[in-house]
């Protein structure tokens, strides 16, 4: 197998980081997209397989067991996500790059872990309160759910600085327009 490039985006939940890389995927860019593992139930329209491999906790568990995790975390309490190494593994196969939509805390991991390979991007909003005005757009989250990500994405806010990139998205057409620069220089070197 040949080892390629990793493309990480991270964001607080609702800054806009799934919609800038469904943009990237279908931009022409050589990237495949790693479909991460999670234990909780799938929002309506999610599909197992594309937008995550849903699994129970039981199962996310045997797989922390057997090393099957290139990363994984408790991202809210009794919902681990986590990064497989065979995904990553079939997108390298197809001689393209892995490109990761991950919470904050699982982007520094990857970063740590491959190092130059990959380029980490985090996804800033404009502000808490547009933040706020997106996640409840959304129309996806309970108002405890909601008041549970904007105190997350207050201490996220803080990780930004260690990313290589930070990209505030308060246009996206310009926002996609600097990723897909990113990232088609970073796949140039």
């Amino acid at each position: 197998m040949t080892e390629g490039k990793l493309i990480i985006f991270s964001a607080p939940s609702g800054a806009g980081k799934t919609t800038i890389v469904h943009r990237l995927l279908t931009s022409g860019l050589p990237l495949g997209f790693s479909v991460s593992a999670c234990t909780r139930e799938p929002r309506e329209g999610e599909t197992d397989g594309r937008d995550y491999y849903f699994i129970s906790l039981k199962d996310f568990r045997e797989k922390i067991r057997n090393n099957e995790f290139v990363e994984w975390e408790q991202v809210y309490n009794g919902h681990f996500y986590g990064t497989l190494k065979s995904e990553i593994r079939r997108i390298w196969e197809t001689n393209k790059s892995v490109v990761f939509d991950v919470d904050v805390k699982g982007g520094l991991n990857l970063k740590k872990q491959f190092g130059r390979k990959a380029l980490a991007i985090f996804i800033m909003p404009p502000s808490l309160e547009e933040l706020e005005r997106r996640l409840r757009k959304r129309g996806t989250d309970s108002e405890s759910e909601i008041l549970l990500r904007i105190k997350k994405a207050k201490k996220e806010l803080g990780f930004a600085k260690d990313f290589d990139l930070v990209l505030i998205n308060d246009n996206l057409e310009k926002a996609v327009k600097e990723a897909f620069e990113t990232v088609s220089r970073f796949l140039e070197k």
